[in-house]
């Protein structure tokens, strides 16, 4: 499995395609099959070393993946990154969602970090014969929380088995299969990100 690599400066990221640079506490563990059962004290103290250890060098943007809500993790990581240009809000189409996701924009507004807008993943299923989007799990709920909190609505992606296929071998979707619509509206989200910035 991929690793991180120590070294004197620090430990230096994975890298992937298109110099695309990741840390995981997954590339830390030497079974795959082992879970991380952390309290927030370890979780802190990982966040910060992820945060000042490791030698991400010179980059355009720094994403940081944070499990659902408004727990200790994101409290963490905007306190330690005061100067962040802002956040990225990412929901799923259901009401349970709908909830989470209006607590977190209100979080970031209590924080006083920027809102760049909210992404809408798993937004129904690309059918792979005739390429329909099936609403499968809800409709809209981003977009409904995006219009009543006024935040940007960045767009929506549906899911499609060839992102997973080309993800499992390495190979970002939106190369191997450029006209998907997830790859579509992968790319307007970026651009829309890009705008802000």
């Amino acid at each position: 499995g991929v690793r991180l690599q120590p070294g004197p400066p620090g430990i230096f990221p994975a890298t992937g395609p298109f110099n695309l640079k990741v840390a995981s506490m997954a590339f830390l563990i030497e079974n795959v099959e082992d879970p991380v059962i952390w309290r927030g004290p370890m979780k802190m103290v990982a966040i910060r070393q992820f945060l000042s250890e490791i030698v991400w060098g010179e980059l355009d943007y720094l994403l940081i993946d944070l499990p659902p809500g408004t727990g200790d993790e994101a409290l963490s990581v905007l306190q330690m990154l005061p100067e962040m240009d802002g956040v990225i809000i990412v929901t799923i189409p259901s009401e349970v969602s709908e909830d989470v996701v209006r607590k977190a924009v209100s979080f970031a507004r209590k924080m006083d970090v920027p809102i760049f807008g909210i992404v809408e993943n798993m937004s129904g299923v690309t059918c792979p014969k005739c390429g329909e989007i099936i609403q499968v799990f809800g409709q809209g709920s981003g977009e409904r929380v995006s219009k009543d909190m006024d935040v940007p609505f960045l767009g929506k992606i549906p899911l499609d088995p060839r992102v997973s296929e080309t993800m499992d071998i390495g190979i970002p979707f939106v190369v191997s299969y450029r006209e998907i619509p997830a790859s579509k509206e992968f790319n307007k989200i970026v651009e829309k990100i890009e705008e802000q910035t």
